[in-house]
This record gives structure tokens, sequence and C-alpha cells, in this order.
């Protein structure tokens, strides 16, 4: 098995509560799945000192999981929901997520992913990498996965995003922007129906517009970085998921900050998806936990 391989655990669940903190959440869940014979691999959770609010993400194995899901749903939809009245959600982890790719020209991220998932650090399957320029596109057979050119320009991007709806709709459950330089519309997040992720570099507000490296270089930033964040109809303002920076200085070229810049934006998009797909994301409002 290689190095860092992040494998798909057989007859395994993660179990991910959240709601209004009370006495004896705890308890419930682990009676729950005690009554299911599950055994309790993995158990983090967390409670905001002043908003009230609880997180919980557990991971058991449970033998013959398949066939134990629908009676452990039900009595957790009881248990946890009605009893508790906490949101929940259980998923087989020896499922990978199907995830779709965007991306333009940029290949750092895009190819960064794809070599993962080869690698197995990604417990995925990519059913299809979408963008709206061919540059990519021998990169991307190269591993063996299809390649779909989508075109985008003006400023109507309507027919652009249907076409995308019609190639994700039913088949993945997850989108990545991979430095896919266009801007969704709030009807396409909401026709998508999947959660999204992007990567950006971190100097916005600062520097926006073409050219941020060389803005940041003539106002002399001393540190460089990159932010994963689920997509939201408010530009860039969505829940972040992982931040990083690395410090850089004066002596510094333009094509350097750019090269460091590059290697955190592929080291902070592979764990925001990787996170994402092993369930440790809560969402909460405009935030979230990651367990």
């Amino acid at each position: 098995m290689s190095a860092g391989r992040a494998p798909l655990l057989r007859d395994h669940a993660s179990l991910v509560v959240h709601g209004d903190d009370k006495p004896g959440i705890v308890a419930a869940v682990a009676g729950v799945l005690a009554r299911h014979g599950a055994n309790i691999v993995a158990l983090d959770q967390h409670s905001d000192p002043d908003g009230g609010a609880f997180f919980q993400r557990t991971v058991a194995h449970i033998k013959d999981l398949a066939a134990a899901v629908p009676a452990l749903e039900t009595d957790l939809a009881a248990t946890i929901g009605d009893g508790l009245g906490l949101h929940w959600r259980l998923r087989d982890l020896s499922v990978p997520l199907r995830v779709a790719i965007l991306a333009s020209k940029s290949d750092h991220c895009l190819l960064d992913l794809l070599w993962r998932q080869r690698r197995g650090e990604l417990p995925v399957t990519i059913p299809m990498v979408i963008s709206n320029h061919s540059d990519v596109a021998e990169d991307v057979r190269f591993f063996g996965i299809p390649f779909f050119h989508v075109p985008s320009q003006g400023k109507d991007k309507s027919a652009a995003e249907a076409e995308i709806v019609k190639l994700v709709t039913d088949n993945v459950d997850l989108l990545v922007l991979a430095r896919y330089m266009q801007i969704l519309s709030g009807s396409f997040i909401e026709e998508v129906g999947v959660p999204i992720i992007n990567i950006h570099h971190s100097f916005l507000p600062a520097f926006i517009g073409a050219g941020p490296y060389q803005k940041a270089k003539d106002r002399g930033v001393k540190l460089v970085g990159a932010t994963a964040h689920y997509v939201t109809a408010d530009l860039d303002e969505g829940p972040i998921i992982e931040q990083d920076v690395i410090r850089v200085s004066h002596r510094d070229t333009v094509a350097e900050l750019t090269r460091r810049g590059a290697d955190i934006e592929r080291q902070v998009l592979s764990r925001a998806v990787l996170w994402h797909c092993q369930d440790r994301v809560i969402r909460q409002d405009n935030r979230t936990i990651v367990f």
C-alpha cells in the first residue's frame, strides 16, 4: 500500500450529529450504535461554549453494514432526530464519493487531485473533468478519465452552466473547482444540488483581478497562501474548510511567489477534498467544524 494512502473502510460507517447541545447526546448515540452491534473505533465532538451548539463525528465498525443500515437509520431517526431534535447523517465509508472536477487553463490543482486519486490518497472516483478550455484535455485522458470541453464566453454563461448541469446531474456527489476561472451563478449552484469546493489565493479581498502576485510583490507581502471553501451565491464568501500560508521575502521574484502559491493551493485543496469525503466537515451557517 502506498504511503499516505486513504483506504476505503469495509463495514465502517461515519455518523455525523449536530444541533442544539443538551445532556445525553453522546449516550444516546452510543446506545443506538450498541443496539445494532456497532463497535465505535473513533469519536470526535465539540460543543460551542457560547452558542450552545453540539457537533459529533463517530466512526463505527458494523458487521454486514449494508444489511444493517435500514434498521440503523430507522433507530437514528427515532432516537436522534425525533427524540433529541438533532440533525444526523450516516454514510458507508466503503463507498467512494463521485467527484467531478472543473478546471480552466491552470493545471496544478487538477493534476494533483488526479494523481492523488490514482495513488489511493483520495477515497473518491472521478467520473469526469470539465473545462472551459481544451488545454488540459490530453493530461486528463492520460489518467483514463473522460474530459468534456464546455466553452464559456461572454457575459451570458447560462448555456455553459446548463450543459454542466446536464453532465453532473445524478452523476456526482461533489464538484471541485480546481482553479476554474468562471463565476458560478446562484441558479447553477442551486440546480447542481451537491456541495462545491473552491480554491483561491489568500490575498482576497486584496489584490483582486489579474496579476495578483505581481501586485503582491509590488506591495511587499511577507506571506502567500491559499483558502479552500464551499461555494455559495456570495462570491468567495462561503464556509472555509482549510487554509495555509508560507513565508516569502523581498528576494522572491513574481515567478517564485506564483510557484509557492501554487504549491500551497495544491495542498490546501487536496486536504479540503479529503476531509469532505471522509465526512469530517460539518457546516453551520457560514463556518465549518472540521474533525
